[in-house]
């Protein structure tokens, strides 16, 4: 007997909810397709009026649940009583439902299997715009749920955005099979298995044989700390402490704003910090906060001290030497504030210590560190797989990313944002290093699919090595171009199919 319509209603919303066990640090992968299946029975013979309702619970319950760790940081250093915070979870998990249920919505305009010929194209055009409108906020996708499936090997061709088309299809696969229709799954699977026998025709990215010597530093400073003058210090030292005995590797890494003092006003440490690490022959990354008194604009920024080549006897800093990343994907409310005059008197929420920052331009120099390129990204911005190619280069040797999770605690939002990180990673092709304030810090190899971390919470270090990658990914050369060439010709052919069912295909009568 078919479910009732407020049953479904539930159905969605559950199905929506448990989504979160397919990502990390879960990993189920295989639960991304079921609850797609369950959200295409509840869209099915609706109007579309309940489609949009199903796709909101749908949404609702996808990003309350799985985003659920941005309530660690308005908890604790929100400033806000508990049913404020709550409130603000759920209308940040509304809005982000407004996506899934216009695709939702939309879709029923289509019949028969065009349906899913719609579908598809109308899901994607709103996820981009998910990822796009207010800053945008792409965050759980459901590719990212196939990062450690066995279909990651689709990675370096369609990237995320293609791998959430899949699941799509899978989804859909699956939800006809229950009506006894194998031909979708037959047909899906069959698709999937040509495509790897393709792959292995194409040229492959392969490790060049050469390893890298690095070392990642994770100085676990509470957050409540992080930005008390009195600790900038203690909290110098205890980052150059963890790095002394371990000077021999060809890398050293310090996570975001890892010295907290303002670059101006650290120039002898930096120069002490350079002269060191040069004299060790390496080269240190770390970031920092520029502020430029003149201009008034501060930069959440990654420096580079030490050796720029190996061939370099002298460290190569400088203030404002250019070889430096400034963040261009601004994380809204912690690193700037819309409408801040309004919202900063609020309450503390809205006024957070460095929430005033400026943006870096939106293609920027890989840094150069001992004879190697790094493609950088800091925290938030890894999640915009466009913008991370944009900055990619066919010499780019390593991705690195730092980030402070310390916001977040022991909740799972660390871990989605690792794996979104390898996600990058597997895209483009080349070899990962992650560092932050608390963890997850690690390294990954996206071909071989080996990944080392330390424990979250800990002061200590990573001394490992890295094995560097030549070639480029299909994704890396033409990004998600083809698939959305491919959606917009599946939806010319839904829209061609359904005519009849759009004024604007319709002859336009005459009185005669």
């Amino acid at each position: 007997m078919a479910l009732s319509i407020s049953k479904k209603s539930i159905l969605a919303l559950v199905a929506g909810m448990l989504l979160t066990f397919s990502f990390a640090p879960f990993s189920f992968w295989f639960i991304s397709p079921l609850c797609i299946a369950l959200f295409f029975y509840c869209l099915a013979n609706t109007t579309w009026q309940v489609a949009a309702k199903r796709g909101f619970l749908f949404g609702f319950g996808w990003f309350a649940c799985g985003i659920s760790w941005v309530h660690v940081s308005i908890a604790e250093y929100g400033g806000l009583p508990l049913i404020v915070s709550l409130l603000l979870m759920a209308i940040l998990a509304a809005y982000l439902a407004l996506y899934s249920a216009l695709a939702a919505g939309l879709s029923t305009h289509f019949k028969g299997h065009t349906w899913l010929l719609a579908f598809i194209p109308l899901f994607m055009a709103s996820e981009w715009m998910r990822g796009t409108f207010l800053t945008g906020f792409p965050w759980l996708s459901f590719g990212y749920s196939l990062t450690d499936s066995p279909l990651n090997f689709l990675a370096p061709v369609v990237g995320e955005f293609g791998l959430t088309v899949i699941v799509l299809l899978l989804g859909y696969s699956l939800w006809q099979l229950a009506n006894k229709k194998w031909l979708w799954l037959a047909s899906t699977i069959s698709s999937l298995m040509i495509c790897a026998l393709v792959m292995t025709t194409l040229p492959q990215n392969k490790h060049t044989g050469d390893e890298v010597h690095v070392l990642l530093v994770q100085g676990n400073i509470k957050q409540e700390l992080r930005w008390a003058p009195e600790q900038f210090a203690k909290t110098m030292l205890a980052y150059q402490d963890l790095t002394r005995p371990n000077w021999d590797v060809d890398l050293v890494v310090w996570p975001e704003a890892a010295i907290p003092e303002i670059e101006a006003l650290a120039q002898e440490y930096l120069q002490n910090l350079d002269s060191a690490a040069a004299f060790h022959n390496t080269a240190l990354i770390t970031g920092i906060v520029d502020y430029q008194r003149p201009t008034k604009t501060i930069y959440n920024t990654l420096i580079v001290l030490g050796k720029k080549n190996p061939e370099d006897l002298l460290g190569q800093y400088q203030f404002l030497h250019p070889n430096r990343y400034r963040k261009h994907n601004l994380l809204p409310i912690g690193e700037f504030v819309p409408f801040e005059s309004l919202l900063r008197p609020i309450a503390p929420l809205f006024d957070l210590p460095m929430s005033s920052f400026s943006r870096g331009d939106a293609i920027q120099h890989n840094l150069k560190a001992n004879g190697l390129n790094i493609l950088p990204a800091i925290c938030y911005e890894i999640v915009f797989a466009d913008f991370v190619r944009s900055n990619y280069h066919s010499n780019s040797d390593i991705l690195l990313t730092v980030s402070n999770d310390a916001w977040f605690g022991d909740s799972h939002g660390p871990h989605q944002h690792m794996q979104i990180a390898r996600m990058r990673a597997m895209e483009l092709g080349r070899p990962l290093i992650r560092v932050t304030n608390n963890g997850i810090t690690g390294v990954y190899d996206p071909l071989d699919h080996q990944q080392q971390t330390i424990n979250q919470f800990e002061a200590t270090v990573l001394k490992t090595s890295i094995k560097k990658i030549s070639g480029d990914t299909l994704y890396a050369q033409y990004g998600k171009g083809p698939i959305v060439l491919l959606l917009i010709v599946l939806f010319l052919v839904a829209l061609f199919n359904n005519r009849h069912t759009f004024k604007f295909f319709k002859p336009i009568k005459t009185n005669k």
